[in-house]
């Protein structure tokens, strides 16, 4: 890999109940285990960061491989949905849900471009074939 770019966080205190701050940014919070967990869910969570960070992302993938292909996608969309779960061995695991939306573009082409953005998405190559990725096109 030719490293683009790269970026530190640091948590403290108690991890999932701890303070997360991100090296050169003015982005620091409190982070809380969510209620669904039994924690106060006052604070931001890690499945949360996980998300916004995938739909920013692949948010982007899908506009680059929009401009290659010289489709126009304004008003376009990215929603993700991280769950956490419990495995059958005693650890956790992740599964995420995309939904792309492109206003004023047919179903079919609006598939074919996320299924694009997908393959060079750096989130979706760093989750293929370890975690559940869902990623579905909607209308609305």
């Amino acid at each position: 890999m030719q490293t683009l770019y790269t970026t530190e966080a640091l948590a403290t205190g108690a991890g999932r109940d701890g303070h997360v701050s991100i090296f050169e940014s003015p982005l620091e919070f409190d982070l809380a285990i969510p209620v669904a967990m039994g924690g106060s869910g006052k604070g931001s969570n890690p499945e949360q960061l996980f998300a916004a960070g995938y739909a920013a992302c692949f948010h982007s993938a899908l506009q680059m491989v929009a401009r290659q292909q010289k489709v126009r996608i304004e008003g376009s969309s990215v929603g993700a949905a991280v769950s956490i779960g419990s495995t059958n061995t005693g650890g956790f695991e992740l599964a995420v849900r995309l939904e792309v939306v492109i206003p004023d573009l047919d179903h079919e082409s609006a598939v074919a471009l996320a299924n694009a953005a997908h393959n060079v998405c750096p989130y979706s190559n760093a989750t293929r074939g370890n975690i559940d990725v869902t990623v579905s096109v909607s209308d609305d």
